[in-house]
């Protein structure tokens, strides 16, 4: 089987059953592909899939790599140098946050419509890649055409969804009160641990990106919430369905 995939996924925590959508799929493990870091993180299988979705050829990251891992920013985006090698010319990011705008509720999904990075190194420290300039722009790191369609296609499916800006932090504890706060003040919405570093290599690369962060625990507000992982993961499950329609449909008419 052959396949020319333009569009790229990765599906963060709890957020791995959008591969069971993907059709006529062939998969590899992490662990059979040169040079891939592996997934250690409860709820990333760890597999590279190539199938269809929304009609269109895809890759799919089922899992991905994270700072906290143990991981130096090179082995975090390098799946993404792949992507660009393979011809991907749209990334979709997804990922599992903790909400900070008093609006949001658990469950949401935000439409990332830009990013604040606080990852201790820069995924574009070092020699410069040839994919890109030095110092690349980074005024629009999520496509606004990608937004308005995902705008679009949420209204007529009656999903409601929210806009937002997700903070990269390192991880792996969850933020204290006052650090949820903090980062809502700076102009944060919602605040996890991954997607930054991918999404300004591929902006490098010249990969479009669109990006949904799900809202699985709050923080900030008045009365603190405890969070633990198995919960943020089972946040994610149940808003998965809506997250892959979303990203199916996009694909299917872009």
């Amino acid at each position: 089987m052959t396949t020319s995939p333009k569009t790229a996924i990765v599906l963060g925590t709890g957020l791995g059953q959008l591969a069971s959508e993907i059709t006529e799929s062939y998969e590899f493990s992490y662990r059979d592909i040169p040079n891939f870091p592996i997934s250690t993180v409860e709820g990333h299988s760890g597999k590279l899939i190539f199938g269809k979705l929304g009609g269109k050829d895809i890759m799919a990251m089922q899992g991905r790599f994270h700072y906290y891992e143990g991981y130096d920013m090179k082995q975090v985006t390098f799946p993404v140098r792949v992507m660009h090698e393979l011809g991907i010319k749209t990334l979709f990011v997804s990922n599992a946050a903790g909400g900070m705008n008093p609006s949001f509720k658990i469950g949401d999904l935000m439409i990332i419509t830009d990013h604040i990075n606080f990852f201790p190194e820069h995924p574009l420290h070092g020699k410069n890649f040839p994919t890109g300039p030095r110092f690349p722009d980074m005024h629009e790191a999520y496509d606004k055409a990608l937004v308005n369609l995902a705008d679009e296609i949420a209204a007529q499916k009656h999903i409601d969804v929210k806009h937002g800006t997700y903070v990269g932090v390192q991880g792996p504890t969850f933020e204290t009160p006052s650090e949820y706060r903090m980062y809502h003040i700076l102009g944060g919405d919602a605040v996890g641990m991954s997607t930054v570093p991918e999404v300004i290599v591929a902006r490098h690369s010249g990969i479009k990106v669109f990006g949904i962060s799900v809202i699985t625990d709050l923080g900030g507000f008045d009365v603190p919430v405890r969070v633990s992982h198995e919960e943020v993961q089972q946040a994610a499950n149940a808003a998965q369905p809506n997250m892959t329609e979303i990203f199916r449909e996009i694909i299917k008419r872009s």
